[in-house]
């Protein structure tokens, strides 16, 4: 049975939180399906693993004590409408700050 993939949800730019653990993030890339190692995904537990059929998530994560990399299922993300900028180092490699208080892919010029 081929499962056709989902429509994304969240965008990349958005700032998302996670549904039951506390972190959030800035999105900047998107897997239409799972797309990461089974090793990864077995190591989630049984009970809490999210399917495959979804759209995932790299975010620029961040919790109150560090900054990473997260890969979260769409089923486990919800919007951040705090307004709060995204601390992490990598943020303003890839991103602008908008006057919304949102982010905005850098665009690169060529010379």
């Amino acid at each position: 049975m081929n499962v056709k993939p989902r429509k994304a949800k969240f965008g990349i730019g958005q700032i998302v939180k996670h549904r039951k653990y506390p972190f959030r993030g800035i999105i900047y890339d998107v897997d239409p399906v799972f797309a990461n190692t089974d090793e990864w995904w077995l190591a989630i537990p049984e009970e809490v693993r999210p399917r495959k059929d979804q759209p995932f998530y790299h975010l620029y994560a961040e919790n109150a004590d560090t900054e990473y990399v997260a890969y979260v299922s769409e089923q486990n993300l919800l919007p951040d409408t705090s307004g709060d900028p995204v601390r992490h180092p990598q943020v303003e490699e890839m991103f602008t700050r908008a006057d919304d208080g949102g982010y905005r892919v850098k665009t690169v010029r060529l010379n």
